[in-house]
């Protein structure tokens, strides 16, 4: 975004209280002064207006970040990735929903906030469910409520109550608070006394071996090319159909597309189900004309919660 240079900037813990001097220089706006800032930026491009919207709420970010201070990441840094998440919130934000753009920053300087803090925490992949995020942050603060702030592993009655109350496995509540503990070196001793080895002695390889993922490539680009020659079949409307129903990764509405065409929104649904057809029994042959067995392929499809294709696969059975 535009004027993102003219930011005040963070270079070190050193600069925060210079950082956050500046920022208390940004007067607060009106709600019906920002409300004309949004429009002019969303309807004008106006930089200018952006830029006071940012700066504006520059003190959400910064209060917002004093909130992950327990994660062991500078905060200047925390802050520096809430600023970038309140700038998408600015481009993105509609003013005429009738709600401020606090309301609506808030949460996109969380997410980045968070999804910062997922990425620094460790070199080990934390997980990424729904379910392991909301656990992440908020182990902390049910082990408070409960007084359970000790080191070293969880009571049973303690990991069934955090587990109930957080909605997740006990074992993952388990696995959680031991990874929270910290980082501990593959390379350290089993015991102290003799010689036991390292820990990283005793790690499995759980994933898939060479010949096996070579086997799963190897597959996938027949599929791939299976289905860019099952597109051949369709005429130039049946494809632009197809794929921006299908294939996009924002798929394009039946109303959009009915007015490109200047038809009918249930002669765009017959098109894209036919060329769904041909391409399906594209696939099928070509993939059963590869590999020599009779094989059926079928496209799995998965639709929102609006009804419109988010991905579209193809799964050789």
């Amino acid at each position: 975004m535009a004027h993102a240079a003219a930011l005040p900037l963070i270079t070190a813990e050193s600069g925060l209280t210079r950082f956050l001097e500046k920022m208390r220089r940004f007067p607060m706006l009106e709600p019906e002064e920002e409300f004309m800032l949004a429009k002019s930026w969303r309807e004008q491009g106006d930089h200018d207006a952006a830029h006071r919207l940012v700066t504006s709420h520059l003190r959400l970010v910064a209060k917002i970040a004093a909130g992950y201070r327990g994660y062991g990441l500078p905060i200047s840094e925390v802050i520096s990735e809430g600023n970038v998440g309140l700038m998408q919130a600015v481009k993105r934000f509609e003013p005429d929903k009738g709600f401020r753009l606090a309301t609506y920053a808030m949460w996109w300087i969380k997410a980045a906030i968070q999804e910062y803090i997922l990425r620094s925490w460790s070199l080990v992949k934390m997980g990424t469910t729904a379910n392991q995020k909301k656990l992440f942050f908020n182990l902390r603060k049910a082990k408070s409520r409960i007084a359970a702030l000790g080191e070293g592993d969880l009571k049973p009655d303690q990991v069934q109550l955090i587990a109930k109350r957080l909605g997740v496995t006990e074992q993952d509540v388990v696995d959680m608070n031991r990874r929270l503990g910290g980082d501990v070196s593959l390379n350290a001793p089993i015991r102290e006394e003799g010689d036991s080895g390292e820990w990283q002695d005793w790690l499995v390889d759980d994933s898939a071996s060479q010949e096996t993922r070579l086997v799963e490539s190897e597959e996938a680009d027949n599929r791939h090319k299976a289905l860019g020659e099952a597109l051949s079949v369709l005429n130039e409307r049946e494809r632009r159909i197809f794929e921006a129903r299908r294939l996009a990764d924002e798929p394009i509405t039946l109303e959009e597309l009915a007015d490109e065409f200047s038809i009918s929104r249930e002669r765009v649904r017959q098109i894209e189900m036919r060329a769904f057809e041909k391409v399906r029994k594209g696939v099928r042959q070509r993939v059963n004309a590869s590999t020599g067995q009779q094989r059926h392929s079928s496209f799995i499809v998965y639709n929102d919660a609006t009804g419109g294709s988010t991905g579209t696969s193809a799964m050789i059975m």
